[in-house]
């Protein structure tokens, strides 16, 4: 029997595989880095060529050091990086510019034109989404409008756009197919994630030609197949990294949750067929649903940088020297002493929506150390995710009990434990961390029928440590108020 699943994750700054077991256990693991690239303030840009190489490097190796033959493994999972754009030659499959990052703030500039020429709320009305730098759109025309004779070209038909999902698909089919899935599409700020199809009045806003666009299905859906190692194995699922893990944590049901704390931090809500319309600068998105089931929705809000200020720790700051380092040396005082870091190095996401927001330092003192300024920094994380948090239960209109935790940046204890205390509510943390290729894995198996319903999801999941709130609610209202005034500052 066909007993095994294959997730490839293409996140921020790595590409992984991971083989799982029918039961949701992991039988191996590969993982790649790839280059980030700073052509200018504000700017992100990846090579797409690198993504897919350390893609196909890690789903090779993964599956040769498994000992686990192809012809057990029933179907490939994709899961990646969303909002990033790329555009590429129909005919070479070759890319005509660098892809620009989710993260990437140069179009800044035109979604605040966009706020001020009235767009927003129809944007909104449409897509769930708000006119930001963020989402694809604008990044999409940027490529068009900057890259010699590439408007005329899509026009044409001979260009292709995609998000990395996309990318990987072409690619691992050898160009025989370019498609996503809805949870992807909906990051595009082109996508009426009421009709679930793209917006033939969004795409003249934008001037974007339909012909570019892949064609879009549910995420657990026969995409293609792809050869490893001679066996050609159906891919079978596709979703955004934050719907993947909203899934993967078995979030199934209106209200549950879960927080990823990667590159940045995401906090996301199942809403089941309801979509919540956010008065509190949230998101309206697309959640993860298998083929015939109903459309699902979720309540979305991101933080643009977490891990990410951990990293600026290493190689901007230099006070460490790698990022495992941060929570032993923010154990070694007992708090942050007067110190306040917002970590808005690529603006604030939501609640705020100001791309014009500059990461912050205040509160120095003769006495402040390294190790102040790195406890900081992990409570500037926790104190983003409580703004999101608090207009989560402002929106759903009941306040939480508990919240499941995943991402890199989980395993840091001290991080967890402050996050608790902040929110006053215990945190979940499941015995596989890595729930982001888990959902992208449970989408196809549910695409290829080893699972028959979307509850066996469930079945797999284990929990590993819980975290409970140890302050009191006077410490919590001070810390607040000390991270609301930095944030009027920055």
């Amino acid at each position: 029997m066909k007993q095994y699943v294959l997730a490839l994750d293409e996140g921020t700054t790595s590409a992984r595989a991971i083989l799982f077991d029918r039961e949701g256990k992991i039988v191996s693991l590969s993982q790649h880095e790839f280059p980030q690239y700073y052509p200018q303030s504000g700017w992100v840009e990846q090579d797409p060529m690198e993504l897919y190489a350390s893609q196909y490097a890690a789903m090779t190796e993964c599956v040769a050091k498994s000992g686990v033959s192809p012809e057990a493994i029933a179907a490939v999972g994709i899961t990646n990086q969303r909002e990033t754009t790329i555009v590429w030659d129909r005919a070479t499959g070759r890319p005509v510019y660098p892809a620009i990052v989710w993260q990437c703030r140069r179009t800044a500039d035109e979604c605040a034109a966009l706020e001020r020429e009235g767009k927003s709320a129809y944007i909104t009305e449409k897509t769930g989404l708000r006119p930001d730098a963020y989402f694809s759109a604008t990044k999409l025309r940027w490529i068009l409008d900057h890259v010699s004779g590439a408007r005329e070209r899509a026009a044409r038909g001979e260009l292709l756009f995609g998000t990395v999902d996309t990318w990987l698909l072409w690619k691992l089919t050898e160009g025989r197919v370019h498609a996503t899935d809805r949870t992807n599409a909906s990051r595009t700020m082109l996508f009426d994630i009421g009709a679930c199809a793209w917006d033939e009045d969004l795409l003249s806003l934008f001037d974007i030609p339909r012909a570019m666009l892949p064609e879009v299905y549910p995420s657990g859906h026969v995409f293609g197949t792809v050869t490893i190692m001679g066996a050609e194995i159906p891919i079978a699922g596709i979703a955004g990294d934050q719907q993947a893990a909203l899934f993967g944590q078995g979030c199934l049901s209106f209200g549950d949750m879960k927080c990823t704390y990667g590159t940045g931090c995401f906090l996301l809500a199942n809403t089941g067929e309801t979509r919540v319309v956010s008065r509190s600068g949230l998101l309206t998105t697309l959640a993860a649903a298998p083929e015939g089931a109903p459309t699902a929705y979720a309540l979305e809000g991101s933080a643009f940088v977490a891990g990410a200020i951990v990293q600026w720790l290493r190689d901007g700051l230099q006070i460490i020297e790698s990022s495992s380092e941060v929570e032993s040396l923010a154990r070694s005082v007992d708090d942050c002493g007067g110190v306040v870091v917002v970590p808005a190095l690529t603006g604030l996401g939501a609640p705020h929506w100001r791309s014009d927001a500059h990461g912050l330092i205040c509160g120095l003192t003769r006495a402040s150390t390294r190790a102040h300024i790195a406890r900081a920094a992990l409570m500037g994380i926790c104190q983003q995710n409580t703004d999101l948090f608090d207009a989560m239960t402002a929106d759903l209109g009941y306040g939480l009990t508990r919240v499941k935790v995943d991402g890199g940046a989980c395993v840091n204890d001290l991080l967890m434990q402050m996050q608790s205390d902040l929110l006053g509510k215990e945190l979940i943390r499941p015995s596989v961390l890595q729930t982001t290729a888990l959902g992208a894995a449970m989408c196809a198996a549910l695409g290829a029928g080893i699972y028959d319903t979307k509850e066996d999801v469930c079945k797999t999941y284990e929990i590993e440590r819980r975290f409970a709130p140890a302050k009191t609610d006077d410490w919590r209202m001070t810390t607040r108020q000390q991270w609301k005034l930095a944030v009027g500052r920055a």
